[in-house]
């Protein structure tokens, strides 16, 4: 009986296989005309902390996928047809203000210099109308996207700055909770955005900065969208209702989308996207906890008992199918016009399985077209709810053009309690 099933389900898969190579070649020939702009991807951080911060150090013309533990390399680029790459300048929320600030100029400079390493294939984008003119050109529109407020050491100069040196996004908080805005995995402070927060957003919204709500508590996402005049994006966010994570967007978020505008950009990490995964890793992390308190100071036995958990409890693993149910469950609730892709690539140590690289897209894309989206769906997930969102944070920038810069500031003996 056994074997009878699965030689059905084998014979089904392969008669579903020409299928599912005609969707993906139609994905591709979608993509040549559309770009696919992703929110979110860590490549700078990995070449910091793997390469020595060198784009020479890695021969990113090969594909990377056998030799190292890269997700992105411009072979896999460009089977997955991006035409536009978010480069996150992500540095850990660990590190005091100042030297956030500092690191997150020199990751700046990594992406420039990734951007002059290869400029037959990548070119530095600032606007919406760079994205499409760079994409007609053949090559990849490369965006700079900071992830975390922090880097801002509390200084709106300084947010002048990074938007200067060509940063488009900034996610308010990572991690931690800062002095101005409370993260989804850290103990809340303010109740969402302190004043301060507000001034944050609406300078973002002066310079043409987009909103980014990933990370951020539920209350700091109805705070910046009660406050931003422009569209907000979630650079790389699950739905909450699938995957109960907090740094997913619960419905009540989803909700308010078609009035604000904004654009969910769905991840693809593991725990974000599968309650197995994730209710299998909070109980690895409780486990840790539990064997770091009956062992101090034996790392050795923590090791051994952590390695004997793990094999008892193997980890669940996420598919290219968990991808698309987070996509049809933002699309559901808030609308197709607010629905966009954020993978996260090179930023998490794995991947669901059939989304191993940066070459999955037209994968996933081809799962959808399976289900029936039509090819106007999927220009708009690929790319076009994000340029719309794009153009209007530009025009929002344009009428506030004669506006003076802020000078707000937190008190000097800090935030307010």
């Amino acid at each position: 009986m056994i074997r009878a099933v699965l030689l059905s389900t084998a014979a089904l898969l392969t008669a579903a296989a020409p299928a599912m190579a005609q969707d993906e070649a139609a994905a591709r020939r979608i993509l040549e005309r559309t770009p696919l702009i992703d929110g979110h991807n860590d490549l700078p951080w990995a070449l910091r902390q793997q390469h020595g911060n060198d784009p020479h150090a890695v021969d990113l013309t090969a594909n990377l996928d056998a030799s190292t533990e890269l997700h992105t390399d411009i072979p896999r680029l460009r089977a997955g047809g991006v035409g536009g790459q978010f480069w996150s300048v992500y540095v850990p929320a660990s590190l005091t203000p100042v030297e956030a600030a500092k690191a997150t100029f020199e990751q700046i400079d990594t992406v420039k210099r990734l951007v002059a390493a290869h400029p037959d294939v990548f070119e530095l984008a600032t606007t919406s109308d760079d994205i499409e003119r760079i994409h007609r050109r053949g090559r990849i529109a490369s965006l700079i996207g900071m992830e975390g407020g922090y880097s801002i050491a509390d200084s709106l100069g300084l947010l002048r700055e990074f938007h200067d040196a060509g940063a488009r996004y900034m996610t308010l908080t990572h991690s931690a909770t800062t002095s101005w805005a409370d993260s989804a995995t850290d103990a809340p402070k303010w109740g969402g955005l302190n004043p301060f927060g507000e001034a944050v957003v609406r300078e973002m919204n002066r310079l043409g900065m987009m909103v980014d709500l990933s990370h951020v508590s539920e209350e700091t996402m109805m705070d910046a969208m009660r406050v931003s005049e422009a569209p907000v994006i979630f650079s790389h966010s699950s739905a909450r209702a699938v995957t109960a994570h907090p740094r997913n967007v619960p419905d009540s978020v989803l909700r308010l989308l078609p009035e604000d505008g904004g654009v969910v950009m769905v991840t693809f990490v593991p725990g974000f996207i599968n309650e197995a995964v994730r209710a299998w890793g909070a109980a690895r992390s409780a486990e840790d906890a539990r064997l770091k308190s009956l062992n101090p100071g034996d790392p050795g036995a923590v090791t051994a008992g952590m390695q004997a958990w793990m094999a008892a409890n193997p980890a669940p693993r996420a598919g290219v199918a968990d991808v698309v149910a987070h996509i049809r469950h933002v699309r559901d609730v808030a609308g197709i016009d607010h629905v966009g892709l954020g993978g996260d690539f090179d930023g998490v140590g794995s991947l669901p399985d059939g989304v191993e690289g940066v070459d999955a897209y037209p994968r996933i894309l081809a799962a959808l077209m399976a289900e029936g989206w039509s090819e106007a769906d999927i220009r708009k997930l690929a790319g076009g709810n994000v340029l719309r969102v794009m153009r209007a944070v530009e025009a929002v920038a344009a009428g506030k053009r004669g506006e003076r810069p802020s000078l707000a500031a937190l008190p000097a003996d800090g935030a307010p309690e």
